[in-house]
């Protein structure tokens, strides 16, 4: 049976990776989703998403339907993760080809197709096609059964974790504060939010804001006159989990900070009305802002309290070796 492992974004590559290191014998097909923020190493297969109807998500899912399809063909199995339109794209490709859809990080849920959009309605159509869906926490694993998923779960933690296993134990707390905010539910809003921040900084001068700043031009354009952040370019992985290993809070929009914050002891204030990964709320990692206005009561909050020696609700860092092995049983 041949396998193919699909991605198209930053965190899709980091959250497959695990499982291409895993098993050298699976292939990978790169939808080039996104180009400039990482090094996606070597895929055997490789396609383009050019503009073609002025609508980025449309555009995405035509490309996959004109070019991927011919790649698919050639493989039984097409494991994808995560919520994007190449993820969804891919999933009805395949299910087109009557190909085996392996599903990771399958299961989470907002109930909220605005929040965040378009994210949420990917990964509902997903999950409902998929011939076996990955979970990475319980919780998501009963949602699935509460929507009577047809395919078969299984719950294996969340890959990304597998990348930091070595870095836990060199965590600290330092006196950064990382800054991640990208999502399109917020960007409407983003001015209020890092007003909000900027006045942290401004106030809090014994720590250093740091914000690597989104390659969307809106965001570069907002960020450009920030004068108590620090804005810097987009970093690689590593970089960023530098970053992360040293810092006393963490404030995003971001899903896969949500899960690597947690497993390094990071209390985290997510700037979102909603998040699809709550188990982090019960054991005191994630605190949920809401409203740019509430942002600098929750800091102040969080900060004097920032310590936290609890259990990463999202796996253990072994997550890819479970999958393999399912796969390659299934």
């Amino acid at each position: 049976m041949k396998t193919l492992v699909v991605y198209g974004t930053r965190p899709e590559f980091l959250k497959v990776k695990p499982i291409l290191l895993a098993d050298k014998n699976i292939d990978s097909l790169f939808v080039k989703q996104h180009t400039d923020i990482i090094d996606f190493g070597n895929s055997k297969h490789s396609i383009d998403v050019k503009s073609t109807t002025g609508d980025r998500l449309n555009d995405i899912f035509q490309q996959i339907f004109l070019k991927a399809s011919k790649i698919i063909k050639q493989y039984d199995n097409i494991v994808i993760q995560g919520d994007t339109a190449t993820v969804a794209g891919i999933a009805i490709s395949a299910f087109n080809l009557k190909k085996k859809i392996f599903y990771v990080e399958s299961g989470l849920r907002s109930y909220d197709l605005q929040n965040p959009y378009p994210e949420e309605g990917y990964r509902q159509m997903v999950s409902r096609i998929a011939d076996v869906n990955f979970c990475p926490t319980e919780l998501s694993a009963q949602n699935l059964e509460k929507e009577q998923a047809l395919g078969k779960i299984f719950v294996v933690g969340n890959t990304v974790l597998d990348n930091i296993l070595e870095e836990k134990q060199k965590c600290v707390y330092g006196w950064k504060v990382l800054v991640t905010l990208h999502r399109s539910e917020n960007l409407s809003i983003l001015d209020k939010w890092l007003h909000e921040i900027e006045n942290l900084a401004k106030t809090n001068k014994e720590l250093e804001f740091i914000l690597p700043v989104h390659p969307n031009p809106k965001i570069k354009e907002i960020t450009k006159n920030l004068k108590y952040i620090k804005c810097i370019d987009p970093l690689e992985h590593h970089d960023l989990i530098n970053i992360l290993k040293q810092c006393l809070l963490v404030i995003t929009d971001s899903g896969g900070i949500q899960e690597e914050s947690c497993f390094f002891n990071k209390k985290t204030i997510v700037c979102r009305k909603v998040t699809e990964r709550p188990e982090g709320i019960e054991t005191g990692h994630i605190h949920l802002c809401e409203d740019p206005k509430d942002l600098s009561t929750i800091f102040e909050l969080q900060r004097k309290n920032f310590i936290i020696d609890a259990e990463c609700p999202y796996g253990d860092g072994k997550s890819a070796n479970r999958i393999v092995k399912i796969i390659n049983e299934t």
